[in-house]
Order: C-alpha cells, then structure tokens, then sequence
C-alpha cells in the first residue's frame, strides 16, 4: 500500500489545482471557495497564503516566477504573489453565471480553460471549454459542458485529453502542438465501469494518466491504452485534482473536497480532515511525474 499522508497546515473547502514549481521548491494549489491560492513548501512544511477577489478555477505557470495566469469567476488574469494584485486581462462568459473551472496550458503557450454552472447539484449543462492563445485571441472548443475536468496534454503522443464529471466520462483527441488542431475523439475511459467520477488529473513520466476518482475514495492510474494500472485509496471521499512534485517528482500531491460539515465522519476517515491536502509517496516505485508547461508572463 502507497504511503499516504496529510501535508501542509490548510484545510480547504475545495481544494483544487495542484501545481508543482521547481524554482520554489513548492506546490501551488488553490480553495475554490475559501478564495485563496496557497502555496507548500515540503521542506518547511510551511503553507503561505493569499487572498483572491473571486473564485480561483484554476491557474498556469509563467516564465516570471512571481506571477501566475489566474482563470477566477468569469476572466482571466496576472496574478502577482508578491503583491497579491490581480490584472485582469480576458473576460470569459461575462453574464452568464457560470464561473471557470479545471485549465492548464499546452506546451506552445496556449492556455485551455472550462467552466461549469457553480452549483454543481443544480446538473446544469452551462459550461464550454475556451482556449486562449498568447496574444489574446480565442476560441470555444466544447460546449454545454457540465463540469469541465482532467485537462492533460502529452506533447510525446500529441494528445490532449479531457472530462466532464458529469458525462462520467475521459475523452481523448490526436492534438497537433503546432496547429492546436484536435482530431479523432474518442472515449479514453468510461468512467462508469471505474470508481467514483473523473475530476482533476496528470500525467506521468511514462504517459500514464492519473484521474482523482472523486467520491471514490481513491486516485487511479490509467495505461495510455486507457487500461487501470493501479488504484491508489486515499483517506477522503472527494480527492478533486493530483499532481507530481518533489525534487524528483516522485511525490504525487492530492488536493480534496471538504463536503458537508455536518456529514464530515462520510467525507472523510482515519482521523482526516475532509479538504487537507495529501501526499503519497511513490519513491519506491518507476513512476515519476513530468514538469508542467508555462505561459509567457504579461507584458
């Protein structure tokens, strides 16, 4: 059994986003609704913090390393940690009530992004998947979205892959890196045969694709031929993104859901708390994780 343990001071209403940054040495991960950006450091165990205006969706990388591309309510932004400024630079879905969700650059700068109706109990099919180049143009990839999740690019296959939580369902596209073109959908893994529902995922150093089994108790990793290669249990129902990090990458980091207090004893067991943010340790195997792609910071 993989060695899982809770990390870092924050407990999260929902956690989300993790990203590892080798120039700090730490993790960057987000809560949705508490509003904020964190950021982990494992060899202090010290987790610095920040407030955001909004929601927080989901957030990039840039070549500066004090400032993220932040996708928060219905815009994109430059987000600057120092100051904890925020430059607004692209509204998306203005006046529609949705707010962005799961996002992450490919590796020629581009930046995908979906959204969902923020009421996630309502199953509304609100959401549409943007994509956003560097010098501001977009376009609209999917529509009437549910909740937009599990955006993974893999330059090595040229793919792109994506969900819907609510289509239970990972879908995989041939994705041309110098064109941006998709083509050949097809399903990459029906999720009803699998545990829990697709939220947040990475890739791995062997092209594996890792998908939080989110209200499955665990984090599953799939073969690139879409086959289950291992099931990794986690201590919280609702384990929403994960994420490679460490000075090898051989940490796979996992950010949850808080859910209901009133119900936190079915959200959550072994004395943890629902929405903390977990590590599992994997240097005793193969697998490593590959660093993420960054954006061009703002001008």
């Amino acid at each position: 059994m993989a060695d899982v343990e809770v990390v870092g001071s924050i407990v999260a209403q929902l956690g989300e986003g993790p990203v590892w940054d080798s120039r700090h040495g730490a993790l960057w991960w987000e809560d949705i609704e508490g509003r904020a950006l964190h950021r982990f450091d494992p060899s202090t165990g010290v987790t610095d913090s920040r407030t955001t205006r909004g929601r927080p969706g989901s957030f990039a990388l840039t070549e500066d390393p004090d400032a993220l591309l932040l996708a928060t309510e219905q815009e994109l932004g430059w987000f600057g940690w120092s100051s904890g400024d925020f430059t607004p630079w692209i509204e998306l879905e203005s006046g529609t009530g949705t707010r962005m969700n799961d996002g992450r650059p490919d590796h020629a700068g581009r930046f995908v992004v979906g959204s969902m109706w923020p009421e996630p109990d309502d199953e509304r099919y609100e959401g549409s998947l943007h994509r956003i180049s560097p010098d501001g143009s977009q376009e609209i990839l999917e529509t009437d979205v549910g909740i937009a999740n599990g955006l993974v690019f893999d330059p090595e296959r040229g793919r792109m892959y994506w969900a819907d939580t609510f289509h239970a369902t990972v879908w995989v596209w041939d994705y041309d890196l110098a064109t941006g073109a998709r083509t050949n959908r097809r399903v990459f893994i029906d999720y009803t045969a699998e545990r829990g529902l697709p939220d947040g995922a990475c890739l791995d150093a062997d092209g594996c694709y890792w998908s939080a089994s989110v209200t499955g108790w665990a984090v599953t990793r799939f073969t690139p031929d879409g086959k289950v290669d291992r099931i990794i249990d986690v201590p919280v129902r609702m384990p929403t993104m994960p994420a490679f990090g460490g000075n090898d990458l051989s940490t796979l980091y996992v950010t949850s859901l808080a859910g209901d207090p009133a119900r936190a004893d079915s959200f959550a067991k072994d004395g943890v708390a629902p929405g903390s943010l977990l590590a599992i340790d994997l240097s005793g195997t193969n697998i490593r994780g590959v660093e993420e792609p960054r954006v061009a910071p703002p001008d």
